[in-house]
């Protein structure tokens, strides 16, 4: 797996017989923008990839999201619904986190087990996953 930089690409979740979904992603690498994150946002398009990170909270947030955990092999380990002002515990074996707008994920397939691929626009950095 490569290294991303902030940018810009798509996330592929992976079902059992191939891509089931591709939705815009926003990856957030460096300390700025992890720690910005979604605050401040009244909308998300697509999904927000936070790495490295293995917890979050949704302080000052304005919209409840959809929180999904993920192993180094971007494996989903778990999938939550925060509220704004709450605090997520961090996960042990999580190295990334993906979030989204409240019910998204369900629509696209994320749940425990599923794989997911990251690819970044070239000047957003490498592919991985």
């Amino acid at each position: 797996m490569g290294r991303w930089r902030d940018g810009r690409g798509r996330l592929t979740v992976h079902g059992d017989g191939g891509a089931v979904a591709v939705v815009p992603l926003e990856v957030a690498t460096s300390y700025r923008a992890r720690t910005r994150g979604l605050l401040g946002r009244d909308a998300v398009d697509g999904a927000l990839l936070l790495s490295p990170a293995s917890g979050i909270h949704t302080f000052r947030m304005r919209i409840p999201i959809d929180v999904a955990y993920l192993g180094g092999d971007l494996t989903v380990l778990a999938v939550r619904t925060m509220r704004p002002g709450r605090l997520g515990l961090p996960r042990p074996r999580a190295r990334h986190v993906l979030e989204a707008a409240a019910g998204a994920m369900a629509g696209w397939g994320v749940e425990p087990g599923v794989r997911v691929t990251v690819e970044v626009d070239e000047a957003g950095g490498a592919a991985a996953g």
